[in-house]
């Protein structure tokens, strides 16, 4: 796989642990296992385009006052949305 940062082969999918500012700037996420992109060549890791606009959409959705300072990826896309999708797009 192409890097996106130094555009060179060998980057390749991975889990990491990213933080999130909720998007009523009340709080921010501790989001762990999440999947990402690990380049061996300049050791950038970073989310897809795709992988962020997931997130942003989906804690756009759902009622983020449940959730607490850490959360793994998982659990934290089976939180059930209020909407079925952003329809402010």
């Amino acid at each position: 796989m192409k890097c996106q940062w130094c555009e060179q082969d060998g980057a390749i999918e991975t889990n990491t642990t990213v933080f999130w500012e909720l998007p009523d700037g009340t709080q921010s996420l501790e989001i762990k296992e999440t999947p990402a992109i690990h380049c061996g060549n300049c050791q950038m890791e970073y989310l897809t385009d795709e992988q962020t606009e997931e997130i942003e959409d989906h804690l756009l959705l759902i009622n983020t006052k449940q959730l607490t300072g850490t959360v793994h990826f998982e659990e934290l896309m089976k939180v059930p949305r209020l909407l079925k999708r952003n329809y402010f797009k």
